[in-house]
């Protein structure tokens, strides 16, 4: 077994935002624990990649028990993982539903709970735990033109949830904070369509991966914020 003094566990880290944040957390000294449906292995001895649908029951606490038997800690989760459907709210299938909820919530709920009770019960470390879930901004600045009702429902709770387990385990020495994102540069989009897209922002462009990596990097090494809901979204959820 190998220990480290920080572990972070980074659910939906095969591209995209969570491969960055992959990089991100390395570039601080941490392991990292990255999970995705189906991701490789990394040639970096401190990345462990642990494959599994975090949308079915028992994979999130089977991830944080590996994150333990391989590094012997978990002191940070990233909960970047999500399914995003834009439809009209009639259109959505009952599919659909069990996708988006399965990823979005249980995903949050399984690996959270499980990290939360590891965190708990390890050595006390004097930075604490950490759990950062990656939202949308969507939530409170709701758009005709990309509706996407179910993305609001899963991670508007998710916010609430960021909140309430900051309150919980303040006293404990664990932060709950969440991430509300615009529209970043991801291969979720077409780069044909960017240029529509960033005038959905104030700042008339679209956000890039970095500005995600930085935004939780910085509620990583920011001891005294919890319970915050960070928007980088270009100006987006203050008005148009």
């Amino acid at each position: 077994m190998t220990t480290t003094p920080r572990v972070a566990l980074i659910t939906g880290a095969s591209q995209g935002i969570g491969a960055a944040l992959v990089a991100g957390y390395r570039k601080l000294g941490y392991a990292v624990v990255a999970n995705s449906r189906s991701i490789e292995a990394s040639d970096d001895p401190m990345v462990l990649a642990v494959p599994g649908d975090i949308g079915r029951p028992g994979v999130g606490k089977r991830i944080v028990d590996t994150a333990v038997e391989h590094f012997g800690r978990v002191d940070t989760v990233v909960n970047n993982a999500g399914i995003f459907i834009a439809k009209p709210f009639t259109d959505y299938t009952d599919d659909d539903y069990d996708a988006v909820t399965g990823v979005n919530v249980r995903g949050f709920f399984e690996v959270s709970r499980a990290a939360v009770a590891q965190m708990l019960g390890q050595d006390a470390d004097p930075r604490g735990g950490h759990l950062v879930t990656i939202s949308t901004t969507l939530v409170e600045h709701a758009n005709s033109a990309v509706p996407s009702a179910l993305a609001s429902l899963t991670k508007g709770g998710l916010n609430a949830a960021s909140r309430a387990l900051a309150v919980e385990y303040a006293a404990r020495g664990i932060r709950s904070n969440a991430v509300a994102l615009g529209i970043i540069r991801t291969p979720m989009h077409r780069p044909s369509e960017y240029d529509t897209l960033a005038a959905l922002h104030p700042v008339g462009r679209v956000g890039e991966v970095d500005d995600v990596v930085n935004a939780v990097l910085y509620l990583e090494t920011a001891p005294f914020v919890t319970g915050e809901i960070l928007h980088v979204d270009g100006g987006q959820s203050a008005g148009h």
